[in-house]
């Protein structure tokens, strides 16, 4: 869902603006409790600009999630790029330290997928998600396929199974960092940043131990 013409019109600093205070707003109170009057107050605009660029609540919602996405992708993009020689084992661990790095740089953007993952209320949630880990699968096999060229994995291996406990592994390790219950013990929650990489360094050994040639 695009925000209207009027919204494009805006100057590159307007327009980041009305992002990131839409962002922080639906990241701090989930979907249905977020204020489009406490957003335009912060903003210092009509609440009627709001609907002219965006048309409603739920165009505001899909523009600043799919902002919010296209950060995520861009940073993974990086650094699949920066390693497109390394090998998988090495490309593996710094996918799961750049999501540790994002999170930290970024939270308020992970917050919002927090919400996205347990709230109800949001439209079209299961679409979203859905979405959002067909990005995440197609990312891994993009390492997956890029390794079985060069001769790193087992012959048997199935890719997309493979890329499914990738995702999983980085979804699920990154959700414990940030949601206490989630930690089940372990200590990754709130952990530091050297600790953070002992679990991807390790976490990665496991991976490729079952997956390589």
């Amino acid at each position: 869902m695009m925000p209207l013409k009027t919204f494009n019109n805006l100057s590159p600093a307007k327009r980041e603006r009305i992002t990131r205070i839409a962002v922080e707003e639906f990241s701090e109170k989930g979907y249905s409790r977020a204020s489009i009057n406490t957003m335009v107050r912060r903003l210092g605009i009509a609440k009627g600009s709001i609907y002219q660029y965006f048309g409603d609540k739920k165009g505001l919602f899909f523009f600043a999630f799919n902002a919010a996405m296209e950060m995520v992708k861009a940073w993974l993009r990086t650094v699949r790029d920066q390693t497109a020689e390394e090998d998988l084992f090495t490309r593996l661990e710094a996918t799961l330290l750049a999501g540790v790095l994002f999170l930290q740089k970024h939270p308020v953007v992970y917050r919002f997928y927090i919400r996205i993952m347990f709230e109800d209320e949001i439209p079209f949630r299961n679409e979203i998600l859905l979405s959002l880990r067909g990005y995440s699968l197609k990312y891994f096999r993009s390492l997956l396929e890029h390794a079985q060229e060069r001769g790193e994995l087992r012959a048997d291996l199935d890719l997309d199974k493979a890329g499914f406990v990738m995702d999983a592994v980085m979804d699920r390790f990154l959700q414990a960092r940030t949601v206490q219950h989630l930690d089940a013990g372990l200590g990754i929650y709130n952990c530091t940043t050297a600790e953070a990489r002992q679990w991807v360094r390790q976490l990665t050994d496991i991976m490729c131990a079952g997956i390589g040639g």
